[in-house]
């Protein structure tokens, strides 16, 4: 069992050659013909999950599928530039849930732009620029005064002004991602520079602006996953927490106190600390979760409760599989990925922290 690339998926202690191959198998079983990609068959998809999926794949030279999936993005987006927050089984007629995460429809520019610098398809992007056009549009829509964005929107057209500050994050990184899309097509984008810069400052200047989920591992490592911390901030901020959130040799727990660590966390950790230049820390993070291996599918099992032994849920998601996968990409110098989340070679926009405030 083979794939075009597994040669940077390679890493002693996380993943061999075989392996690497196994697991990129298990999301290619997944994915419909439709190229839709849920959590697991009979399960939903999700945008932003869907897109963490297709990542990995280009990260592992299966571009074809990866294009496929971003292409079900694009017949499937609503008229005001978003998708609805779960689809039964990728199935776009049977929308469970119909809320508008406006993480998840912010997203898909990174996964866009990651496939662009995978492949080099001007065709492609030349197909989906309004697709993120209307994507970023619909998510700066709900943009507060404050800088930081909205986390939802309705399907009766009202939203929800209260922000999140893991989701923000993520914006701020998809947005500086459409950055560099509009960048790419010579179409430049003041409005969504000034958005980016204002974003950016919520997150560094007011943590009040945000609803307290700081109980939560996400809200502790995406301000600087998202890049809106760099340098010294972002080292702190992962000293800080580190003891709280890290169980050596298990991984991360997704939320404190419980006994409960969890894959996509840990994986995503792990993509953060390589972002900030600690590679070693970044592979024992990755080494410490291969007990959530499945070893017949290459998949890997959502989490694992430390305190009794169990793993829970019983489920095998592809977005755990593609976390782990695009961390293990950027540790292994794929050049796409660690362009995407190295985040050196992305717009800042125009920071109000230049100017105080």
């Amino acid at each position: 069992m083979t794939t075009p690339r597994t040669e940077h998926l390679v890493l002693p202690g996380v993943l061999t050659a075989e392996q690497a191959a196994e697991t990129v198998a298990g999301i290619l079983a997944v994915q419909r013909e439709d190229g839709a990609i849920p959590w697991f068959r009979g399960h939903h998809l999700d945008p932003w999950d869907h897109t963490e999926a297709a990542m990995a794949l280009d990260a592992a030279g299966e571009h074809e599928a990866a294009a496929r999936a971003y292409e079900w993005l694009a017949r499937h987006q609503n008229p005001d530039g978003s998708w609805y927050a779960a689809y039964a089984d990728g199935d776009f007629r049977r929308v469970t849930d119909r809320g508008r995460e406006t993480n998840f429809v912010a997203y898909p520019a990174v996964g866009v732009w990651h496939h662009y610098l995978s492949t080099g398809d001007d065709t492609f992007l030349d197909r989906m620029w309004p697709m993120v056009y209307a994507a970023v549009e619909y998510v700066l829509g709900l943009q507060q005064p404050g800088g930081q964005i909205g986390w939802k929107g309705e399907d009766d057209g009202g939203a929800t002004a209260e922000a999140l500050l893991t989701g923000s994050s993520s914006v701020h990184h998809a947005l500086r991602c459409a950055l560099a899309l509009a960048e790419q097509r010579e179409e430049p984008q003041p409005d969504w520079e000034l958005a980016v810069g204002a974003l950016r400052h919520a997150i560094r200047r007011h943590p009040e602006r945000f609803l307290d989920k700081s109980r939560y591992s996400m809200d502790w490592y995406y301000p600087v996953l998202g890049g809106a911390l760099a340098g010294a901030e972002a080292t702190a901020r992962i000293e800080e927490g580190w003891d709280r959130f890290v169980v050596p040799g298990l991984g991360v727990r997704c939320v404190v106190p419980n006994p409960w660590v969890t894959g996509g966390e840990s994986a995503e950790l792990a993509l953060t600390l390589w972002a900030t230049g600690e590679s070693d820390r970044a592979l024992d993070i990755l080494k410490s979760i291969q007990h959530l291996r499945d070893a017949e599918s290459g998949l890997y099992w959502t989490g694992y409760v430390f305190e009794d032994a169990t793993v829970w849920p019983r489920e095998l998601t592809t977005w755990t599989a593609g976390s782990l996968l695009l961390a293990v990409a950027a540790l292994g110098g794929d050049e796409a990925t660690c362009t995407v989340f190295g985040g050196a070679h992305l717009p800042r926009g125009l920071d109000p922290d230049c100017c105080g405030g």
